[in-house]
């Protein structure tokens, strides 16, 4: 069976990754010419954030990828499908991941820009505008932070490791909600942090500063581009049970390879803590 990545050369992959990170970048900058300085935050469902500055970093990325690539299809968190939905190539746009950070001007966000190509994520940029790095990988041509090669950790025992999560928007009305998950990683490990941004956590495992990462309640946009660098860095990216990750489901489990099955087991042990639901609203 062909892969369909061998249908695509590596000076392709490399022209993709190359448009990703001017598209990032050019995002970051406008993330950070309304830092501090946003007028309206609007709130689309309780908790889940939108500003001037996600529309206006997401018009900029789609007008790059739009003009170097007319014919492929988009997927962008603000804005929708747009382009062609029957082409094989995929964009996965977050203009603004850590949106809440940002509106309260905690500076952990990012840019995130994935492609897949015939459904495989094959191409990630994370941008961080507040620290001027630039995360980025695409199969098969390694994973980089500022043009420099990254590789995940080397901690082997979850009992020495640092972790890091989130919450998902529906966490106050669900059993699902991780709550039980973070308690229990807390107890077996040196600490669980919770950074706010998907992709910033991806990238902060792929360049070994963390030496896993799970999180439920995931778009495509938020996981495609850090699981490609993840992967390219070395670790291992899959669903919460080990199985091979599809990107719909949502939830995500990112290691440095060595803590992976480790994970996977104390997932699979882990029930809901006992709320009544719904509740805090």
């Amino acid at each position: 069976m062909i892969n369909s990545l061998d249908t695509v050369s590596k000076e392709q992959r490399q022209t993709f990754l190359d448009i990703a990170t001017e598209a990032a970048c050019a995002g970051g900058a406008i993330l950070r010419s309304y830092w501090g300085n946003l007028k309206e935050i609007e709130e689309k469902r309780p908790g889940d954030l939108v500003t001037i500055a996600d529309k206006e970093s997401e018009a900029i990325v789609l007008s790059i990828l739009q003009r170097h690539f007319p014919d492929h299809g988009i997927l962008a968190e603000e804005s929708g499908v747009l382009g062609n939905t029957e082409s094989r190539y995929l964009w996965a746009i977050d203009p603004l991941d850590g949106t809440t950070n940002y509106a309260h001007q905690y500076p952990f966000s990012s840019v995130s820009i994935a492609l897949l190509i015939d459904g495989i994520p094959s191409v990630g940029a994370i941008y961080d505008p507040f620290r001027d790095e630039i995360f980025r990988a695409a199969t098969g041509l390694g994973a980089t932070r500022n043009r420099l090669p990254i590789h995940v950790s080397k901690t082997t025992e979850l009992s020495r490791s640092l972790l890091v999560t989130g919450f998902a928007y529906d966490r106050t009305l669900v059993e699902d909600n991780n709550y039980a998950e973070f308690c229990h990683f807390t107890h077996i490990t040196q600490g669980v942090r919770r950074g706010g941004s998907a992709a910033m956590d991806l990238a902060y495992v792929a360049c070994g500063r963390l030496d896993g990462y799970w999180e439920r309640g995931l778009s495509l946009w938020d996981l495609a581009a850090g699981g490609v660098i993840v992967r390219e860095a070395g670790g291992i990216v899959t669903a919460y049970d080990g199985s091979e990750h599809i990107p719909k489901s949502g939830r995500l489990l990112a290691t440095n390879g060595h803590l992976h099955k480790q994970m996977v087991d104390e997932l699979a042990l882990i029930k809901p803590l006992p709320f009544k639901f719904p509740f805090g609203r």
